[in-house]
């Protein structure tokens, strides 16, 4: 018996090494990343922007870090855990230029800023739905995933484009709309001169995110 334990524990070990092997693991880069939230008040639109997301990504051989991959519609070997810190958004106009700094302290201080640093997201399952139709377009999936804001974190599925830039380095993006009630946030309300201002619950995400396989150090 335990002969036949020691057979079954090394075969075990052996597969699990062949699939560690077959793990490429990508990194995020520090350009070519954004974020952005839209949402509505009673006053007017608003729009938060930044450009920092960390993270890294653990893919298989069935996930296409080549230009026109051939990849079979359905489950892919993707493991992704990516984070954007909270005071790196900053409220912007719609061109992008800065909004108001008192916005940006107000919306640190919905998210819980002090104790929540970083907005955080898991991918627990990504599918392909359609094959690129020329080899620099890029690959739609449905993912299934695990955000998590202000403390709180919700299940949420949102399609997500995936473009191969160049070999073992590609680009993620996707969208999604979310509401802030759903995270135990309350929409902010003012009044300003007499006039109420509210808040609405939904916020829209969007992203982009370029993560690259690491090249080995060079030899000495």
């Amino acid at each position: 018996m335990k002969a036949k334990a020691l057979l079954l524990a090394l075969t075990l070990s052996f597969i699990a090494s062949l699939q560690a092997a077959d793990v490429i693991v990508l990194n995020s880069t520090p350009k070519g990343n954004k974020i952005r939230m839209e949402g509505t008040s009673t006053l007017h639109d608003w729009q938060v922007g930044g450009s920092l997301i960390g993270g890294t990504a653990e893919v298989g051989p069935d996930f296409p870090l080549k230009p026109g991959a051939a990849v079979k519609p359905g489950p892919v070997q993707a493991k992704v855990n990516v984070f954007i810190p909270v005071q790196q958004l900053k409220s912007v106009e719609k061109d992008g230029t800065p909004y108001k700094a008192s916005m940006d302290q107000r919306m640190y201080e919905e998210m819980k800023e002090p104790a929540n640093k970083r907005i955080t997201y898991t991918l627990t399952s990504l599918t392909l739905k359609e094959e690129p139709k020329a080899a620099d377009q890029p690959y739609t999936f449905e993912s299934v995933g695990e955000l998590c804001v202000a403390g709180v974190t919700n299940k949420i599925t949102m399609p997500v484009s995936v473009t191969v830039l160049e070999e073992n380095k590609v680009k993620f993006a996707g969208s999604t709309t979310v509401k802030m009630t759903d995270f135990k946030m309350t929409p902010p309300a003012l009044t300003v001169l007499g006039l109420g201002i509210k808040t609405g619950d939904d916020v829209k995400l969007f992203f982009e995110w370029v993560a690259v396989k690491r090249s080995a150090p060079a030899a000495k």
